[in-house]
Parts: structure tokens; C-alpha cells; sequence
């Protein structure tokens, strides 16, 4: 007989009540979490409100630690996850290992996901589909910051290669950006252009006024 996969969803206590509300069913969006102003503090809701969730490994540094033993070397791994589909999270895990050190960066990633708007804001397209950002936005971390533009499509990602794994996770195709500051920071970096894209949904655009009855 086949052996049958292990689901570990199957065996998971929820140690919070939005835990026992997403596996019960009562909530089955993250757009209903936010609006109750819950906070994700287990990474199985994720897991089970996005089965499809994929995961990028951006940066993985080697850190040195002096101590009475002498000297210890760890893992610091910068992980992005998305579904493509309006939703992203980073996160930063720490281990001595390099796997270890991966699926607490996943963890910790799923802990900070967030939600964006794709949109199609370039005034030379207009084609009204998702494939680039509804207006432009700006994101921040450390000493990096990140201006994204709509770009027109057939244009690509116009970025550097942690900005497009970023934008790719997310599932754009084609944006513009510009950056100041320490880019070499791959991490800082890369969290940069997540907290520019969490930035597109803190405005609602002209074209979601009709379906959110602002007007009305």
C-alpha cells in the first residue's frame, strides 16, 4: 500500500484564539484578521489560509560570535514569501545551522505577512490588468529606501536582483524603482520593497472607488 503524506496541519493545536477560529472555519480570509485587528502569532494560520505559499530565500549571512567557549558561527537567513497574488511577508531567522536557520526565517516571515494592491497605474498602459503596481509608493528599511513606479507592460522588473525576487514572489511583472542608500544590505534592502508594496494598500485608488461604494 502507498504510504499516506503526512499533513502536520492535521495534528496542529491552536495555542490562540484566532488559531481555533481559523481552523474551526469562522475565518477564512486575511483580509477579515485585519479588519478584527488580530494578530498572527502562530504560522499554521497562514499556512492553512494559503496552502500555495511560496518562499524565497533573498539573503543568507554568516555571523561570528566571541564567546567563553570561543568562537561560534551561525546562519542569518532573510526569507520572502508570497502567493503571487496580493499577499507577502519577510522575515529573518537565525541558527546554527543553515535549515534550521531557513524555517525560522519561513516562520517569522509568515508571522509578517501582509497584504498589497496590484494594479496596472502607468498613464502610457491602461490595460487594467494586474500586472504592475496601482500608483507609485515608498518603502524604508534602514538606510535603504525604495520608490516604486507603475511601469507600462513589456517593460520587466527594472531593479536589481533581490528587488526582482521580491517583486517576482509577489507577482509583478513590470516595475520601475529607484534607490537610495546602502542597497548592499540584501536584507534591508529586500524589506524595503515589502514595506513599499504594504504601502499600496494604505490608499485606496480611483479605480476601487465604484466597488467600495465611497459614493454612494
Amino acid at each position: 500500500m502507498p504510504r499516506a503524506e503526512y499533513d502536520p496541519l492535521e495534528n496542529w493545536v491552536p495555542r490562540t484564539n484566532l488559531g481555533r477560529l481559523v481552523k474551526e472555519g469562522h475565518i477564512n480570509t486575511l483580509e477579515e484578521i485585519f479588519y478584527n485587528n488580530y494578530r498572527i502569532r502562530e504560522p499554521e494560520i497562514v499556512d492553512v489560509l494559503f496552502p500555495d505559499l511560496r518562499q524565497e530565500v533573498v539573503d543568507v549571512t554568516m555571523v561570528q560570535r566571541q564567546s567563553d567557549s570561543g568562537q561560534q558561527k551561525s546562519f542569518r537567513v532573510t526569507v520572502v514569501v508570497g502567493n503571487g497574488e496580493g499577499v507577502i511577508g519577510i522575515g529573518v531567522g537565525k541558527a546554527a545551522e543553515f535549515v534550521p536557520a531557513v524555517r525560522a526565517a519561513e516562520a517569522r516571515a509568515k508571522l509578517n505577512i501582509t497584504l498589497f494592491r496590484r494594479g496596472c497605474g502607468s498613464w502610457e498602459c491602461r490595460c487594467g490588468e494586474p500586472h504592475s503596481i496601482p500608483f507609485q509608493v515608498r518603502g524604508r528599511s534602514g538606510s535603504v529606501t525604495v520608490t516604486l513606479r507603475p511601469a507600462p507592460k513589456g517593460t520587466g522588473l527594472v531593479t536589481a536582483e533581490i528587488g526582482r525576487i521580491v517583486l517576482r514572489i509577489a507577482g509583478l511583472k513590470d516595475v520601475w524603482s529607484i534607490t537610495k542608500g546602502r542597497s548592499r544590505t540584501s536584507s534591508n534592502f529586500a524589506k524595503a520593497f515589502v514595506d513599499a508594496l504594504a504601502q499600496t494598500y494604505r490608499m485606496l485608488p480611483p479605480q476601487e472607488w465604484a466597488s467600495s461604494g465611497v459614493y454612494e
